[in-house]
């Protein structure tokens, strides 16, 4: 017996030994513990409840989670209804902590069932609760959970969009799946689901190093290229700054010199701006 069953079980041992209350008997707990502040009474109170905390629990052992795990949390409802419930107001405590432990077990189920986070709002939680059901009761009639009407006559008695029950349904078909699980179950495969999502783009950092050394540049040789005249700082961005960089013959057509005599004004600019740069930022030589 494992430890988790073993707890699970001195639990509803407890639970089963504790003494029923009588009405009145129940009404004077409440009353010490509200107004007293009094700890026996409060434990007599949540103790003779806890055989509604194990009912209430055991109506969502079908999501997979430890029994004991929600017994707890419904444990905790019970406190949490145990700390607002008035006495005076002529209830049974019984039929006021219901709510709050069931909607302790809920909020767990919700929180643990995956690990992607659902909907949280009253209508999130009805679809969540309530879709598994009406999916077996559709099942029993032979019709498909996934047609159409059928998302639209669920949507309809929830309160929710269709959208939400079809997303809703896909979360419940399947569970999530890990990815360092192992791929093939054979011995030895040695591979996870992680290794098939190798990314060849480079890392966060190298991308804003690579942006901030792109910048630094760019800036250095708008500088530099203060020191050519008109007709070099032409030929240089047509040449060498373009996306499609002009031939030789081209741009000499289009200055009305020789394409020799453009090359010639193309490799002075260079120096002048590679003199430039190295003058104000010595430390350039490998970007020049």
């Amino acid at each position: 017996m494992n430890d988790s069953s073993g707890s699970r079980r001195h639990i509803i041992k407890a639970a089963m030994s504790a003494p029923y209350l009588e009405r009145q008997e129940e009404h004077d707990l409440a009353v010490r513990w509200r107004h007293n502040d009094d700890q026996v009474a409060l434990h007599k109170l949540t103790s003779a409840h806890m055989r509604l905390v194990i009912a209430v629990a055991a109506r969502f052992r079908h999501f997979g989670l430890p029994m004991a795990d929600l017994i707890q949390e419904g444990h905790v409802g019970l406190l949490q209804a145990a700390a607002r419930f008035e006495p005076e107001r002529n209830v049974r405590f019984s039929t006021y902590a219901t709510w709050w432990i069931r909607a302790s077990v809920q909020d767990y189920i919700l929180r643990n069932w995956s690990i992607v986070r659902g909907g949280t709002s009253s209508a999130q939680k009805a679809l969540f609760f309530n879709l598994r059901r009406l999916r077996a009761r559709l099942a029993q009639t032979g019709q498909p959970v996934t047609d159409s009407e059928n998302f639209h006559e669920i949507a309809t008695a929830i309160g929710v969009s269709r959208d939400d029950v079809a997303l809703m349904n896909s979360r419940l078909s399947g569970p999530d799946m890990s990815l360092n699980a192992p791929v093939m179950e054979s011995e030895g495969s040695g591979s996870d689901r992680q290794d098939f999502l190798i990314c060849d783009k480079p890392l966060p950092d190298e991308t804003v190093s690579t942006s901030i050394d792109t910048e630094r540049r760019k800036s250095w040789l708008h500088a530099a290229l203060s020191v050519l005249n008109e007709r070099e700082l032409r030929i240089v961005r047509e040449r060498r700054l373009s996306e499609d960089g002009a031939t030789l013959e081209a741009l000499g057509k289009r200055l009305g010199i020789s394409k020799e005599r453009v090359r010639q004004i193309e490799c002075r600019a260079l120096e002048k701006l590679r003199a430039e740069l190295l003058r104000d930022q010595p430390d350039s030589a490998a970007f020049i």
